[in-house]
């Protein structure tokens, strides 16, 4: 068990590196939206296009990134919305046997399911180095690949909470999340 915590421990400290990145592009996709709209009015005023669809689809593609990305970063927070009716009612190892079962019946199949279709998604656009359609547009099959990618980030965090949860369960360490228990997140 305890190679498998440190395997958690792995995929925790890479999901949280990925959280502080993908932080940062929450910032630059802030600014670039500023300025598409700026120099969307600026372009109607002078009558010089000063925008591009490539400034558009960046945006976008940041967008697309902060979610996929970080859908593991909040899974390892414990951001994610949930329907705790029964949840914040039940102790802690109530919660751990609800997170493992959640995890085994929901959240791995489907993350399995998604990886699985997006592989063929985004190989079909590499295959073909799918662009956009707008002129000036980006590459596609770059955030098509982000899919994947996602989901496997996905699969290993929701392994490296099954792995908490089960070490808990046995009692080898504490409940993993009573620190956000406590803070009502």
């Amino acid at each position: 068990m305890q190679k498998l915590l440190r395997f958690s421990g792995l995929v925790d400290a890479v999901n949280e590196r990925i959280g502080q990145l993908i932080s940062w592009l929450v910032v630059a996709m802030v600014l670039l939206g500023v300025y598409n709209a700026i120099t969307r009015k600026l372009s109607q005023t002078i009558g010089l296009d000063l925008s591009s669809n490539a400034y558009l689809e960046a945006q976008w593609y940041m967008f697309s990134l902060v979610f996929l990305w970080g859908a593991a970063y909040a899974l390892k927070h414990r951001a994610h919305v949930r329907v705790d009716i029964l949840y914040s009612r039940v102790s802690e190892r109530g919660k751990a046997w609800i997170d493992v079962i959640g995890t085994c019946l929901f959240l791995l199949p489907l993350s399995a399911l998604i990886f699985y279709v997006s592989l063929t998604y985004a190989g079909d656009s590499w295959h073909i180095m799918e662009a956009s359609p707008d002129p000036g547009g980006l590459p596609r099959y770059l955030i098509k690949t982000a899919i994947p990618v996602a989901f496997a980030l996905l699969i290993f965090q929701g392994f490296s909470e099954l792995i908490k949860m089960t070490a808990f369960l046995k009692g080898l360490i504490p409940f993993p999340h009573a620190d956000s228990e406590e803070e009502g997140i």
